[in-house]
């Protein structure tokens, strides 16, 4: 009988914890759902936009295949694709310069800003790994240096461009993704258009930058092919954090006492 009534009782209490997780009314199943889109979303940018560079081609003098503007067409596409799907949950934001900066600008709490970059962090490794077991398929195929679409600067990557170039590359153009990004977003912005625009800026960038630094802009695609590829790839990692979320917060600055209206 006590056996019987403790059974009971656990399946009762499942009951309310599972009722109370996956209710459509509950805070913390809304904060789950916007987490995992976010988990989604990166993921997604990850394995089309780093795939589309590796499966498609990247050479030892440069991009083929598709080449550049493919290859930059693929994350901007992404980034299109995903705002419109994931937008109306989370707000697409699936990089965490982004994350900050909305939150540097008062526009998210900082609980939730963390939620999502670990979302973001997570979505953008489980990506990499897919690639790479794709990518271990290929006969002959072995990691090697900037592996799996990471970013890099310095000599053997790109054109070798110095880390100054780097580092001013990924912070101007953080603060002008991000720029686009609080203008298309605002009252005065168009929001059906607002995916659209963001993510050809996104296609822009990529068209400059890529023989810099491959373009990151977003620590978290960064991240991910990073800690697979390990060596360069991953000590030079700091800069795909510091100069992203440095334009990202000089954007919600710029954007917070310039030109934001009450």
């Amino acid at each position: 009988m006590h056996a019987k009534i403790c059974r009971t009782t656990i399946l009762l209490n499942f009951h309310k914890v599972t009722r109370t997780f996956f209710s459509p009314d509950t805070k913390t199943n809304l904060y789950m759902k916007k987490f995992f889109a976010e988990f989604i979303g990166t993921f997604s940018l990850v394995l089309f936009g780093c795939g589309a560079a590796v499966v498609a081609g990247i050479s030892s003098t440069g991009p083929d295949g598709i080449g550049l503007l493919g290859i930059s067409l693929a994350f901007g596409l992404a980034v299109v694709v995903m705002a419109y799907a994931i937008g109306p949950i989370s707000g697409c934001h699936i990089n965490p310069a982004i994350t900050v900066s909305m939150l540097v600008a008062g526009k998210m709490k900082a609980g939730d800003a963390a939620g999502y970059i670990v979302a973001q962090l997570a979505g953008a490794v489980a990506a990499a790994a897919v690639l790479y077991l794709i990518q271990k398929g290929m006969p002959g195929y072995v990691l090697g240096e900037w592996a799996l679409g990471s970013n890099g600067w310095g000599e053997g990557y790109g054109g070798s461009y110095s880390t100054t170039s780097a580092f001013i590359t990924e912070t101007i153009f953080t603060f002008l993704f991000l720029f686009v990004i609080f203008a298309v977003t605002s009252k005065q912005g168009n929001s059906n258009m607002a995916g659209l625009a963001i993510g050809l800026t996104l296609v822009l960038i990529h068209l400059v930058a890529i023989r810099v630094t491959g373009t990151s802009v977003n620590p978290a695609r960064s991240f991910g092919p990073a800690v697979f590829a390990g060596g360069k790839a991953l000590s030079q990692l700091w800069l795909f954090v510091a100069a992203p979320l440095l334009g990202g917060i000089l954007a919600a600055v710029t954007w917070k006492g310039v030109f934001e209206k009450e």
